[in-house]
């Protein structure tokens, strides 16, 4: 009965338009007010378990590094990182797709988010690609699908709330992140020149060293921004939530000072909007906090977990069924929801069995990443076809082929599970 109340009564707000953080803080009230077979629960555990979930140090990496991929997006630092992107692989088959996925894997050690990467990026690629003779629903589906990669190479704001909620440390998930997500970038490269060949897409004659050695000059700062964060986090001179501030620090030098592209209104109003997307991601995790508490509490985990053993204690099994479980679930849950909803769900069964926990993160994160091209919520699908100005059915159409690479690196990644855990082992 508790299993229907909690999934019940969320999926049922979450049908009725409600948004994340209303729908799960009145699933717990009424869970509290119901006390089924709870033990008796004080209504003050409602503002406590709240606080105690964003009073949490780690998290203060959240704001930060969107604040150095808003500052990044904003002051053209984007442009000429698709620029150098062009030059450098422009000349392959469907050459422009290829350097829109490169230029997502750049960002993607800035900003840690796949809708900024979308947003931020999209509009430049999309443009070009539709200037070089790309039709706009290839051009809006290559920049839907390789902003995926963001949240999986670090910085990744999902992999921080993973290691908030699962107790598991931030830099090994950080770290374990970088091989699936240049795993992702290279299949869709392979797809991206498929596609292109039996189009006979566009692409540039030839290698202008010239224009590369420009293109790379004008691009270098900006390049060194992953460098900076993953080596200052290897070596440990800082950790990832110093490494947040530093990536805002020197976001503000480059727009500001190096480039003169960002002037005082212009971050005042980046301010502004990191501060409100902060916002409403630490309320998701303040009432999913709570949430958390009570499914603990009430023992659904172990419930599940038990359910589970019953049909199989196979790591091969389990690691199957949550990956069914995870891409069901990612095309109907917002991502950042998802991991502070199931987090402490899956953690203590993968433990159970032997599963690192890092292993299980990057699996999750990877997972809710295909939710995000995924209708009904695809927050990815969305955000581009409003940038590419498409039909959502079109949009839909020329996504599709790319789940094959994806899904085929969520299977390597699944069941390899040195391909995570490598790095983490070897430098930390």
């Amino acid at each position: 009965m508790e299993v229907m109340v909690f999934l019940g009564v969320l999926i049922l707000l979450f049908i009725l338009g409600f948004s994340v953080p209303y729908a799960i803080g009145i699933t717990s009230v009424i869970i509290i007010i119901m006390d089924k077979g709870l033990s008796s629960i004080p209504y003050e555990i409602i503002t406590q378990r709240f606080v105690q979930g964003t009073n949490n140090f780690t998290l203060l990496a959240i704001p930060f590094f969107l604040l150095a991929g808003k500052l990044m997006n904003t002051g053209g630092i984007t442009t000429k990182i698709f620029k150098f992107a062009n030059e450098l692989v422009g000349w392959i088959p469907g050459g422009l797709g290829i350097a829109n996925i490169f230029a997502s894997i750049i960002f993607a050690g800035m900003s840690g988010s796949a809708v900024a990467d979308a947003a931020g990026l999209g509009t430049i690629e999309i443009k070009a690609m539709e200037d070089a003779g790309f039709d706009t629903p290839f051009s809006a589906a290559v920049t839907a699908a390789s902003s995926t990669v963001g949240p999986v190479i670090p910085p990744s704001v999902p992999l921080i709330m993973f290691g908030v909620m699962g107790g598991t440390s931030i830099a090994s998930l950080l770290v374990a992140g970088i091989i699936p997500g240049i795993l992702m970038g290279i299949s869709m490269t392979i797809l991206v020149m498929f596609i292109a060949h039996r189009r006979n897409y566009p692409r540039n004659n030839k290698v202008d060293i010239g224009r590369t050695w420009a293109s790379f000059k004008e691009a270098f700062w900006p390049l060194l921004t992953p460098v900076i964060l993953i080596g200052g986090m290897l070596s440990g001179i800082f950790t990832p939530t110093e490494a947040a501030v530093v990536a805002a620090i020197y976001a503000l030098v480059l727009t500001s000072i190096f480039y003169r592209s960002l002037d005082l209104r212009g971050f005042m109003k980046i301010c502004a909007d990191t501060v409100k997307e902060s916002s409403m991601i630490l309320v998701i995790v303040g009432a999913s906090s709570l949430y958390g508490y009570l499914l603990i509490k009430s023992q659904i985990p172990t419930y599940l977990m038990n359910k589970v053993f019953t049909f199989s204690q196979n790591p091969v099994v389990i690691l199957f069924l949550i990956n069914l479980f995870l891409l069901i679930i990612g095309c109907f849950m917002e991502c950042n929801a998802a991991i502070m909803i199931l987090t402490p769900i899956l953690v203590p069964m993968c433990q159970a069995v032997g599963i690192d926990s890092v292993h299980l993160g990057v699996i999750m994160v990877l997972n809710l990443m295909i939710g995000l091209l995924t209708p009904p919520i695809g927050m990815c699908l969305f955000t581009t076809a409003r940038v590419a100005n498409i039909t959502l059915d079109k949009m839909i159409k020329e996504v599709m082929p790319f789940y094959i690479p994806l899904v085929i690196v969520l299977l390597m990644v699944t069941y390899i599970p040195d391909l995570v855990l490598f790095l983490p082992r070897l430098v930390l």
